[in-house]
C-alpha cells in the first residue's frame, strides 16, 4: 500500500526536495574537480610526484641540462628552468593534497554519505508509517467487526495485540521521524559549512598561484642575466649600439672580422665588394659571424664571400652606420657646388654622428682607403667603391619610388662616399689598428660551439634568390647600367652586382 499519512511538516518536505538537489551538484561538481587535479588520487606525496607531469617535465629538463653542460646557454636555461618546474610541481602537490582533504573528499562525503544516509532514513520512515497504517487499519476493522461503536474500544486478547501493534508502529514511526527531522534540520544548520568547501578552494588556489609566481620570479632575473651576459648573440639585423653593448666592443665584430681577413687576402683581388659570391659560401660565413665563431684559414681563399658579408652586415642594420637623423645633412652637403665647402659640410656631417657610428664609420673608410692604394690591379676606385657600398651606409627612412632612389639618390650618397674615402686621412687623420683583438676579428670569448659541425648549405635556388632579392632594401640594389652611366675610367668598365 502507498503510504496515507504524511508525518513531515512542510518545511521539512521542502528540505527533502533540496537534499536531492544539493547532492546532484555536490556529486557533479567533485567529478569535475577531480578531473582538473593532474595528480593521482589518493596516494602519497611520492606516488603523486612521479606521475605529476609538471615532475616529469622537470626531470626532462634537468637531465637535458646535464646533456648539453653548463658552459651551453641552452644547458643553463635547461638547468635553471627545470629546477623551477621541480619547486613547482612541489607546490602544485601541496595544492592538491590540501584541495583533497579540504573539498574534494567532504564534498564526496556530502554527496555520497551524508545525504544518501538521510535519503535511506526517509525511505524507512516511509516504511514505518506505511506499517503504523497497516496496523492502525487492521485495529480499526477489528472495531467494526465486533459492531461496538467508535467510541468504545474492543476487548478481548486479539483487540489487545492489535492495539499493541498499532501503538508500537506509531511508536517506531514516531522515534524515526524525530531522528530524520534532526538530520534534516542539522543539515540545514551545516549549508554555512558546506559553503566553505568552496571559499577553501579560492584561498587554497589563490596561495597556490601567489607562491608559484614569487617562485617564477625569484626565478626571471636569473635567467635574463644569463641571456644579457651570454656573449654569444647574432649582430646581424641587430642594432649597432646593442651588439656593441653586448660584445663588449668599440668596433663591429662583422666588420672587424671581415676588415682584417680582407688586409691579409683580399687587398689586390679584382671586384672586391663588386663579384658576388657563392650563395651558400656567403650564407655560412653570415651564420657564423653570427655566432661569434670564425674560422679564418676557410674563408682567407675567398675574399668575395668576405667583402659580401661586411656589405650584408651594413645593409642589414635597422639603422645605417650613417644614420637616418643625418640623412638631410649628408644629401644637402653633397649638393654644395664649392668643394672645399662640400668637405667642411661633410666634416661637419661626420662629427655629427653617434660615437658608436663614428668609430666604426673611421674604421671602415680608413680600410677602404687602404683598399684604394691597390686600384690599379682591383680596379676599385673611390668611386666604384662609393657606388657599391654607398647604398648600404646610408639609405633613406622612407622608402620612395626606386627608380628615383637607384638613380638621383644614389648619384648623391656617391658624391658623399667617394669624396670621404679620397681625403680619409683628412677626414680621419692618424694611423689606425685594424686588427683591435688581435685574432683577425675573431671574438675575445671562448668558442662555445667548437665541437658542433657545420656543413656548407646549398647554393640557393632561383625561388630563394627571387625572395631575397625582393627582401633586400631598395637602395642596397643598383643595376648593371647605373655602373655605366656613373663612370668609365682607364679603359676599364665596372659593372656593379650588388647581391
Amino acid at each position: 500500500r502507498a503510504e496515507k499519512t504524511e508525518v513531515l511538516s512542510e518545511d521539512l518536505l521542502q528540505v527533502e526536495k533540496r537534499l536531492e538537489l544539493v547532492k546532484q551538484v555536490s556529486h557533479s561538481t567533485h567529478k569535475k574537480l577531480t578531473a582538473c587535479l593532474q595528480g593521482q588520487q589518493g596516494v602519497d606525496v611520492d606516488k603523486k610526484s612521479k606521475k605529476l607531469p609538471l615532475a616529469t617535465l622537470a626531470q626532462c629538463m634537468v637531465e637535458g641540462a646535464a646533456v648539453l653542460g653548463d658552459e651551453s646557454l641552452l644547458g643553463k636555461m635547461l638547468k635553471l628552468c627545470g629546477d623551477t618546474q621541480e619547486k613547482l610541481a612541489q607546490e602544485l602537490i601541496l595544492f592538491e593534497l590540501t584541495i583533497e582533504r579540504d573539498v574534494t573528499e567532504p564534498l564526496y562525503e556530502l554527496a555520497e554519505v551524508e545525504i544518501p544516509n538521510i535519503q535511506k532514513q526517509r525511505k524507512h520512515l516511509a516504511k514505518l508509517v506505511l506499517d503504523m497504517d497497516s496496523a492502525r487499519t487492521r485495529y480499526s476493522q477489528s472495531t467494526k467487526s465486533s459492531g461496538l461503536s467508535s467510541n468504545l474500544q474492543p476487548t478481548g486478547a486479539k483487540a489487545d495485540h492489535l492495539r499493541e501493534e498499532m501503538e508500537e508502529a506509531a511508536n517506531r514511526m514516531e522515534i524515526c521521524r524525530d531522528q530524520l527531522s534532526a538530520d534534516m534540520y542539522s543539515f540545514v544548520a551545516k549549508e554555512i559549512d558546506y559553503a566553505s568547501y568552496f571559499q577553501t578552494l579560492i584561498e587554497v588556489q589563490a596561495e597556490y598561484h601567489r607562491k608559484s609566481l614569487e617562485l617564477l620570479q625569484s626565478v626571471l632575473p636569473q635567467i635574463k642575466a644569463h641571456q644579457e651576459t651570454w656573449v654569444e648573440k647574432p649582430c646581424y639585423g641587430k642594432p649597432l649600439e646593442e651588439h656593441l653593448a653586448l660584445s663588449g666592443r668599440d668596433i663591429a665584430f662583422p666588420i672587424e672580422a671581415c676588415v682584417t681577413m680582407l688586409l691579409e687576402c683580399g687587398m689586390q683581388e679584382e671586384g672586391l665588394f663588386r663579384i658576388a659570391p657563392s650563395a651558400s659560401k656567403l650564407k655560412k660565413l653570415k651564420a657564423s659571424l653570427d655566432c661569434g665563431v670564425l674560422d679564418v684559414q676557410e674563408y682567407s681563399a675567398d675574399p668575395h664571400a668576405i667583402a659580401g658579408a661586411l656589405k650584408s652586415y651594413l645593409r642589414e642594420l635597422p639603422e645605417p652606420l650613417m644614420t637616418f637623423e643625418l640623412y638631410n645633412d649628408w644629401i644637402q652637403a653633397s649638393n654644395i657646388q664649392d668643394e672645399d665647402k662640400r668637405l667642411q659640410a661633410l666634416f661637419n656631417a661626420c662629427e655629427k654622428l653617434p660615437s658608436a657610428n663614428n668609430t666604426n664609420f673611421k674604421y671602415l673608410i680608413k680600410f677602404l682607403s687602404k683598399l684604394t692604394d691597390y686600384q690599379d690591379v682591383n680596379k676599385m676606385t673611390p668611386g666604384n667603391i662609393a657606388i657599391v657600398l654607398g647604398p648600404n651606409l646610408l639609405w633613406t627612412q622612407n622608402e620612395g619610388n626606386i627608380t628615383e632612389m637607384m638613380t638621383t639618390v644614389s648619384l648623391q650618397i656617391v658624391g658623399i662616399i667617394e669624396p670621404i674615402i679620397q681625403h680619409a686621412d683628412w677626414f680621419f687623420p692618424g694611423e689606425i689598428e685594424f686588427n683591435v683583438t688581435g685574432n683577425y676579428g675573431s671574438p675575445v670569448h671562448t668558442n662555445h660551439n667548437a665541437n658542433y659541425s657545420s656543413m656548407p648549405s646549398p647554393d640557393m635556388d632561383q625561388m630563394d634568390r627571387k625572395q631575397n632579392d625582393q627582401s633586400r632594401r631598395p637602395l642596397s640594389v643598383a643595376t648593371d647600367n647605373m655602373m655605366l652611366e656613373f663612370y668609365k675610367k682607364d679603359g676599364h668598365v665596372m659593372r656593379v652586382n650588388l647581391v
